[in-house]
């Protein structure tokens, strides 16, 4: 008998807890029962029977929409005009009394979309599938279910009404972890969550999961309050625990008194996300006359002022016009959105109080983010001494301290207690953050290989590190190890320095070494072109950058040199930037954070991308970019400071970005030992802070050993018999993939030192991927494949400089070297052949073309003669077969030629695949109402199926 539970028997203990806490348990075999149940439950929610014809304008009217906007429609009443004329508001979710709900549980429902799937616990309120848990047996990778749900959602929920597409949240567990999420298609396993306590331990067994999280109130709360409608990626996001316990929190204080508090969650957590939701949750509060979220002028980007606007139109005013605010604060506006530097202006004017003399004595709440910076000035006893009423909530990652602080108060002589805690060893232990590798270097060589300094942390004299030579030897650096830092580009980088005059010569020194040939990074800037401060590089704690440099004094000499680092930019992306006004800079700041940001989306085009932005205090707090992974210092940092600016790289974002790199051009190692130690604990280093080089080495090849045991060679993976024996190798690589990694983002690395050669690593990744595409051919219809489930993890084993053109330079080498009448050089050319075999075999992007170019090989290559141009006859072919491929599938789906060519051409000029209603008006037959949905998804799986073969990742063939 096996020692461990089946999903069988995880399933039926599932059902019978849930039973237990109330959820009525109910047969629904296909979506016909499905139907019939949902009919009958909403008309027991909302007191009312209805007929036939009634219920089919509630179906039709469900389905509407994707996911997104189904979210809106349950969260609505729909006007119903039943038989008789009268009107009727039908309610499909009750979100202010959430627990007035009627709560089901169905297991194994039937859904046939592509193929025949069978869900496992579906959890119904109202007769809608809401929570949709799906299990594996103990000792299973919960990344199993995960993608097992992404299957679903690709091939299942939409189908027959989409009733399934209703689901809000997702639940995967293994009986031992269990995680939550909400219902968004494109996101990583990264963005699920364990649920946990208050004080942040995980609650990860099922059974207590079950009990605490899936608990008929507690469920339904979340799904009502705590679902975000993120209007502008238009998805589903669900607060995480520790977002909700400060959000209960906030709340809780408002209803129960007029005290203060602050939330400590760390840098990189989320706060935007908590402080927003805290807002929206007390605006709803009778009690509360106004609700302002107050941010830096810095903070207040395209995307914090887009999401408010959303909620509330016209809640956040982005213009230095004070007048406006006045506005909002003496009107009925109830939820305002604005900067700490506006505030401040409209309630120290004279000429402004009179408009605001109706709020001064309203009970309004203000929202800090960021609060350890914009708390410590004048503001806050200003907004104290003006608003009689006033409750203040603050937000930061690292409060001030009597370690920390500049003058004598504290974050909590400010805002009283803290109301909920998140540090950085909690968010670590989640996966929420990465953990940083920090790198020093303070020996740097010349070109001729003679030192600049002997000993650094000795040497503190601004002089020496504002020499030219120093700077160039860290340009230097930079140049030669940033594509190691960031895959070869793939991630962007900023380089903090001590001052703008520093900044200027680096500047210089990255623009001279581009028009010498030396490096093609795109290399931007921003600073202020104030005069010289005394001494900005002293404490180490960043400064508050000030936008606003209409009110600086304007030294001429930065300016122009600003305004001629954006003419750069401007060339570098087509663009018209300007700094000689003040709105010009902040337009130009808004435009490089949203360039930073804009990497993260799916759509982002390499052309957009910027390699390193170069900064002295800017952007080092409360700036969030995901495809940011390394921070180059050259500066003084210390305490929040620090903390700060490391959690720029910090962000998850899938397997590829394994930590944030830090790499420090002065010794900063005491300071980041002391900084760790103030916002978390002295233990709590090793938890931060990545391991030395040597540790991840030991234990890749470590890995490697126990790879080797499973597959001596990659020819012995060929001998592997069951499922269970090649799942084992694919963990085993999978393992070694994931150190070589973290490995190669070491500026010390050394292939040599790995127990696998280059070409072995190769053809593992080609006998991995074979196995893979194994499981991709499984039968939908038959018994599952353990390969199908398990993530392959493909971007750990990409290689970027490998396409097409790349091929093709082979090929063309191999046709003049096997016409060649030198016998080596033949013998070279059937080397280069199986090289490129082994490239189609190996490379992630290749292998979709892999049977075109074998085609091309085997059937037009024999017939080239020598002095035969290989690219030209290349080209003819693939064009030929992409039109022969167009054809076959306008004919099998009934498309017009043209209309598909129309379609092929505008996703690669937006990028975006096409609507449903133009692939519908691309059809010689418009298809029936029921069978839409499944075409067009067929036609657009198939169209960007033909992309990927014949036109990306072609390298300008």
């Amino acid at each position: 008998m096996a020692d461990y539970q089946s999903e069988a028997q995880l399933e039926a203990d599932l059902v019978e807890r849930l039973t237990g806490l109330g959820y009525a348990p109910v047969i629904l075999p296909d979506m016909d029962a499905m139907r019939v149940n949902l009919r009958a439950q909403l008309g027991k929610h909302n007191g009312v029977t209805l007929s036939d014809a009634e219920f089919a304008k509630v179906l039709n009217h469900l389905d509407k929409g994707n996911v997104f906007e189904k979210a809106k429609i349950l969260r609505d009443r729909m006007q119903l005009t039943r038989d008789d004329g009268t009107p009727l508001y039908l309610q499909f979710l009750n979100t202010r009394d959430w627990c007035r709900n009627q709560y089901q549980i169905t297991t194994q429902v039937i859904v046939i979309g592509h193929h025949k799937t069978r869900f496992d616990v579906t959890l119904l309120v109202n007769g809608l599938p809401l929570v949709q848990i799906e299990l594996k047996r103990r000792g299973i990778e919960l990344k199993e279910a995960f993608n097992q749900i992404n299957r679903y959602q690709r091939h299942s929920f939409w189908a027959d009404k989409g009733l399934f597409e209703y689901v809000q949240l997702f639940v995967i567990s293994n009986g031992v972890n269990t995680k939550y999420y909400a219902n968004n298609r494109h996101q990583d396993f990264k963005q699920t969550f364990f649920w946990a306590g208050e004080d942040n331990a995980p609650i990860t067994q099922l059974d207590a999961f079950a009990d605490v999280f899936l608990e008929k109130c507690h469920i339904s709360k979340m799904i009502s309050k705590y679902i975000v409608l993120h209007e502008s990626d238009k998805i589903l996001m669900i607060l995480r625990p520790y977002q909700y316990y400060a959000v209960e929190a906030i709340d809780a204080r408002v209803k129960n008194g007029r005290k203060n508090g602050y939330i400590w969650h760390t840098t990189g957590s989320g706060k935007t996300l908590t402080s927003f939701k805290a807002a929206q949750v007390l605006i709803e509060n009778p009690k509360v006359d106004k609700v302002v979220f107050v941010v830096d002028r810095a903070d207040l980007d395209y995307q914090t002022t887009k999401e408010f606007n959303y909620f509330s139109d016209g809640s956040v005013d982005g213009t230095d016009n004070t007048r406006a605010l006045v506005g909002q604060l003496g009107g009925d506006t109830r939820l305002i959105v604005t900067t700490i530097q506006k505030l401040n202006t409209a309630i120290s004017r004279d000429r402004y109080e009179g408009a605001l003399q109706a709020v001064k004595d309203q009970r309004v709440v203000f929202i800090f983010d960021e609060c350890h910076r914009s708390q410590f000035g004048d503001t806050h006893k200003r907004i104290v001494a003006f608003f009689s009423k006033a409750q203040m909530f603050g937000f930061t990652g690292t409060p001030i301290f009597a370690e920390n602080t500049v003058g004598k108060r504290t974050t909590k002589d400010l805002f009283d207690e803290c109301l909920h805690k998140y540090v950085i060893t909690d968010a670590i232990g989640d996966e929420n953050v990465l953990r940083f590798s920090i790198e020093y270097w303070g020996k740097l060589k010349r070109k001729d290989g003679s030192l600049i300094d002997e000993d650094v942390p000795a040497i503190n004299v601004k002089e020496f590190f504002d020499s030219p030579d120093r700077i160039n030897g860290v340009v230097d650096w930079i140049i030669q190890n940033h594509d190691r830092k960031t895959h070869d580009k793939q991630f962007s980088a900023m380089l903090c320095v001590s001052s703008v005059d520093a900044l200027i010569a680096y500047y210089e020194a990255f623009r001279r070494k581009k028009q010498a040939g030396e490096h093609h990074l795109r290399v931007a800037t921003i600073f202020t072109y104030g005069p010289n401060e005394d001494d900005p590089d002293a404490n180490g704690l960043i400064g508050d950058p000030d936008l606003n440099v209409a009110d600086l004094p304007v030294d001429v000499h930065k300016r122009d040199k600003l305004e001629s680092f954006i003419a750069d930019y401007n060339a570098m992306y087509q663009t018209k930037e300007t700094v000689k006004t003040s709105a010009g800079f902040y337009t130009y700041y808004n435009h490089l954070n949203k360039r930073m940001k804009d990497r993260d989306r799916k759509d982002a085009k390499d052309k957009d991308r910027l390699d390193i932005l170069l900064v002295v205090n800017m952007f080092l707090t409360g700036f969030d970019a995901k495809k940011l992974n390394t921070l180059y210092v050259d500066k003084n940092l210390k305490y929040h400071g620090l903390i700060q600016a490391f959690s720029r790289t910090n962000r998850t974002l899938g397997q590829l970005k394994s930590q944030g790199n830090i790499v420090c051009f002065r010794n900063l190692k005491p300071n980041t030992d002391q900084a760790i130690t103030l916002f978390s604990n002295k233990d709590a280093i090793e938890t931060i802070l990545m391991g030395p080089y040597e540790d991840y080495l030991s234990a890749c090849n470590d890995a490697i050993r126990e790879l080797l045991a499973i597959a001596p060679d990659p020819e012995a993976v060929d001998a592997l018999q069951s499922e269970t024996e090649m799942l084992a190798f694919v963990k085993a690589f999978r393992k070694v993939i994931r150190l070589l990694n973290i490995l190669e983002s070491f500026t010390d690395h050394d292939a040599g030192n790995i127990d696998l050669t280059a070409q072995q690593i190769e053809d593992f990744s080609s006998k991995y991927l074979d196995l893979r595409d194994i499981g991709q051919k499984a039968d939908p219809e038959g018994a599952a494949s353990i390969l199908n489930e398990v993530d392959f993890e493909l971007e750990l084993i990409q290689r970027d400089e490998i396409n097409v053109a790349y091929i093709l330079a082979l090929l063309a080498d191999i046709h003049d070297d096997e016409n060649s009448d030198d016998p080596d050089i033949r013998s070279a050319a059937r080397q280069k052949r199986k090289m490129v075999s082994d490239l189609l075999g190996s490379d992630v992007k290749l292998r979709s073309k892999r049977e075109l170019i074998e085609k091309f090989i085997d059937e037009q290559m024999v017939a080239l003669k020598p002095g035969d141009d290989v690219a030209s006859a290349f080209s003819d072919f693939w064009s030929e077969e992409k039109q022969k491929t167009i054809r076959e599938m306008c004919e099998s789906e009934g498309l017009k030629m043209d209309a598909l060519q129309v379609m092929i051409e505008e996703y690669h000029f937006s990028g975006k695949e096409p609507l449903g209603e133009t692939i519908v008006g691309a059809l010689n037959e418009p298809p029936r109402i029921l069978e839409r949905k499944s075409i067009v998804t067929r036609i657009t799986e198939k169209m960007m199926r033909l992309v990927r073969v014949f036109d990306d990742d072609m390298g300008g063939v």
